[in-house]
């Protein structure tokens, strides 16, 4: 009787199969392992000059020392960051291109345009770390006769509605600032909306207005030279640009704090090493004194994070400012 012939079985040999599979999963940690090889490209949701590009290009050579490699910064602003930070999204995820986005674009635009975003904020971005937090300040025209906050509160409950506060357009962070203030003082006010804060300076020096939310930079000599009342600052506590002036939440508006920030986002599948090469980059140079000093210059205040902290602080501000919005009416335009 004729035998089947046998199928060739290939022997196999445990020890091969198991480097195959450690190296398997190292390669990929392995191949990134001289990252970066190239320049890194950063997109920056403002114009040349703006605050975020002021910060970047501080911080640039430090950690292109660090990174062994230049930053190629692009400025590519336009529908309130939907525009700079969708072309990160879609980048590939290979820590190759960054975005540089603002708190609207994250947290404020979801709940105002969400038909005009292509991409959800907490879902396709990687964040890195915050980069810098920008207080505001509360101020009244000195002709309003409204010298201290308790006053603006106690005008405010006894004549509803009578008082007004220019703030910088609909929607911004300062916009939200005078809304939030409204909801934790338990007040009325007319909030008038200003293209930028220069108007909204200008309207309250002028005593058209008596108050007015402003950024630091714009104010701060003002307020020095006596032409506007500080009332208080919007951080969570007083600021070394006004040491003087307390925070609002100080004065008694119970856990107050908003502010303006923006902070390093990557794409969302973007590899953990990676992110941690890259945090530990920014954060290192967000503490060199050189930098600390030229951004503090610009009203900003130099809030390195780790990833996950900056992750939870970005879900926490887009419940809060979903909340303001809601509750104050705010649409978008």
């Amino acid at each position: 009787m004729l035998r089947r012939p046998r199928q060739y079985q290939p022997r196999r040999n445990p020890l091969l199969i198991a480097a195959l599979l450690i190296a398997g999963f190292v390669l990929p940690s392995a191949a990134r392992a001289g990252y970066p090889d190239h320049p890194i490209k950063i997109i920056v949701t403002f114009p040349p000059g703006g605050s975020a590009d002021i910060v970047l290009r501080a911080l640039q050579p430090s950690i292109a020392e660090d990174l062994g490699q230049p930053l190629v910064i692009e400025n590519r602003a336009g529908a309130g960051g939907n525009i700079g930070i969708g072309a990160v999204v879609q980048s590939p995820p290979d820590g190759y291109t960054l975005g540089v986005a603002a708190a609207g674009v994250l947290t404020v635009n979801p709940h105002l345009n969400p038909s005009a975003m292509n991409f959800d904020p907490l879902k396709d971005l990687a964040p890195v770390t915050l980069l810098a937090k920008i207080p505001f300040v509360v101020v009244s025209s000195p002709s309003a006769k409204l010298p201290m906050l308790k006053d603006v509160i106690d005008t405010a409950k006894a004549k509803p509605g009578a008082l007004s506060i220019g703030h910088g357009g609909n929607g911004t962070a300062m916009h939200l600032t005078s809304a939030l203030l409204e909801q934790k003082a338990g007040i009325d006010l007319q909030l008038v909306s200003y293209r930028g804060t220069a108007p909204a300076a200008t309207d309250v020096l002028a005593g058209h207005i008596p108050l007015a939310v402003l950024d630091i930079p714009a104010s701060q000599q003002l307020i020095r030279d006596g032409r506007l009342t500080a009332l208080g600052v919007s951080a969570a506590k007083r600021v070394s640009f006004l040491p003087d002036v307390p925070s609002l939440a100080e004065l008694g508006v119970k856990d107050f704090e908003s502010v303006g920030w923006f902070g390093l986002v990557a794409p969302a599948a973007t590899p953990p090493d990676i992110l941690a090469r890259l945090n530990a980059a920014f954060v290192k140079a967000l503490r060199d004194p050189a930098a600390v000093e030229k951004i503090r210059t610009l009203g900003a205040e130099p809030s390195p994070t780790s990833a996950a902290d900056f992750a939870a602080f970005i879900r926490a501000e887009h419940g809060k400012w979903g909340e303001v919005i809601k509750a104050a009416g705010i649409k978008g335009e």
